[in-house]
């Protein structure tokens, strides 16, 4: 399996990726190490993994049950993908107006912009089609003005320049590919952390502006499956009550 595509997850990672699959994201100990086991990460492994994420303050443990904070549940919240809306032609844009903001703000201003699935045409100004059904973070209200417009230039040649969108493409596909020819549950765990980061990076466009192949659809389909299948799985693992 080429690494670069898919990566090894850590215990951490895997946790997380179970549980920020779960709703609500809360998991007991068994539960937990009995998946973990099913992706090949040993009960050992697990239970040192759980301890520091508690000690770190990524989980919450209340009588053997683990829940993620509420600075890792936001992960999940920003998990789900905002609805989009028909597209009018119309850009969001952000133009950064406020000076003087450290380097810890600026980087975190373009993850949660990253995150929004919007795109920097230059320094300090962020734009995207106009078709998702959501608002700004109030972390770029505080520091900008907003508006919407329409470009002079071809929109699809600016999407274009924003976006790699064969390069996303083809990754996407390769995925898919990977997810089809697994044979085993922790190849099958790995590929689908791996294929779900990059499902979050899709920027969400008109789809006037998309490959042919353009492999979200598909990509989106099979991840609610498997979140169906984690589901199942929690559920046989349940102790009876």
């Amino acid at each position: 399996m080429d690494s670069a595509l898919v990566p090894p997850v850590t215990a951490r990672s895997a946790v997380l990726s179970l549980l920020l699959g779960a709703n609500p994201p809360t998991l007991s100990g068994r539960e937990i190490i009995g998946a973990m086991d099913l992706f090949g990460i040993t009960e050992s492994t697990t239970r040192v993994a759980l301890t520091r994420m508690v000690a770190n303050g990524d989980l919450t443990r209340d009588r053997g049950v683990y829940t993620l904070s509420e600075r890792l549940a936001q992960r999940q919240r920003y998990a789900q993908p905002p609805e989009q809306r028909d597209w009018t032609g119309t850009w969001e844009m952000a133009v950064v107006t406020a000076t003087g903001r450290s380097a810890a703000d600026r980087v975190a201003l373009r993850e949660e912009m990253r995150r929004q699935r919007v795109a920097e045409l230059r320094e300090g100004v962020w734009t995207r089609p106009a078709n998702l059904r959501r608002r700004w973070p109030q972390a770029l209200l505080d520091v900008s003005v907003c508006f919407e417009s329409r470009p002079t230039s071809d929109p699809a040649a600016l999407a274009a320049q924003l976006w790699d969108l064969p390069a996303w493409s083809a990754r996407g596909n390769e995925y898919l590919a990977l997810i089809a020819a697994v044979d085993d549950e922790p190849a099958r765990f790995r590929t689908m952390v791996a294929a779900v980061h990059h499902l979050q990076t899709d920027p969400l466009l008109p789809a006037e502006f998309l490959p042919v192949d353009w492999p979200a659809a598909q990509l989106t389909s099979l991840y609610d499956d498997y979140r169906a299948w984690l589901a199942e799985l929690r559920d046989s693992l349940a102790p009876v009550r």
